[in-house]
């Protein structure tokens, strides 16, 4: 099936066996893809199911549900500073193709970007294409950016780690092999995290851990957390 051509849809545009087409998507499909009737093609709804179609007008006909284990056995929530100018679509991108599970932008004390709507939009759709390129059963969730603070106290799973460039930490790979089904981790603006926003994290249980000897961009941070995790998991 690798070779066929995959969209996503919203799971309310299944029904009884057919797949309604949104005006975007028969353009995609039509004009962009070149395919015609009786075409087949992968849709996917971003919450792990997938389906062989045929496309058919205006909508298109199931022909059946393709099983796909392209997930890493653990889930992952990256939270990423904002960095400033468009470096966040590129993280949203990458860190998609790895295996991220749930996007969280923060507010840090240093953080130079203020987002707007359109930007949460936009981050979720690369998102979304970034899944189906990736051939993703699942599109990652990207939560709407909250400040650093409240966002670390939102996150309670036992595995919770905030990476800092300065400091005698442990590396990532030392910590991982413990790591059985969730693990929420942090990188951070550029400049990095301030002291208070690490003593905050370290208060509600997070573990500094170091990703290396280098001082690593804000977008590379993330990128290099989300390879170490999944290259860990998949061994």
């Amino acid at each position: 099936m690798s070779q066929l051509q995959r969209i996503a849809i919203a799971p309310s545009q299944l029904q009884q066996g057919q797949i309604l087409l949104t005006k975007e998507q028969q353009h995609y499909l039509g004009r962009v893809l070149r395919l015609r009737e009786g075409d087949r093609f992968i849709a996917m709804d971003g919450r792990g199911k997938w389906w062989l179609a045929q496309l058919a007008g205006e909508q298109a006909q199931v022909l059946e549900a393709l099983l796909v284990e392209t997930e890493l056995p653990v889930s992952i929530t990256l939270m990423v500073a904002l960095p400033k100018g468009n470096g966040f679509d590129e993280v949203v991108r990458c860190c998609t193709e790895l295996g991220v599970t749930c996007i969280v932008p923060v507010l840090s004390d240093r953080t130079l970007l203020d987002p707007s709507p359109q930007k949460l939009e936009r981050w979720r759709r690369i998102a979304a294409e970034a899944a189906e390129q990736s051939e993703r059963s699942f599109v990652p969730t990207i939560l709407e950016p909250d400040t650093f603070n409240t966002a670390v106290t939102a996150n309670q799973t036992s595995h919770r780690y905030i990476c800092e460039a300065r400091g005698e930490y442990p590396h990532l790979n030392k910590v991982l092999s413990s790591i059985s089904s969730e693990i929420v981790i942090a990188t951070g603006p550029e400049g990095g995290w301030t002291t208070p926003e690490i003593e905050n994290a370290k208060s509600v249980g997070f573990q500094p851990v170091s990703l290396g000897r280098r001082i690593l961009r804000a977008v590379t941070a993330p990128v290099v957390a989300l390879s170490l995790i999944s290259a860990s998991c998949e061994v």
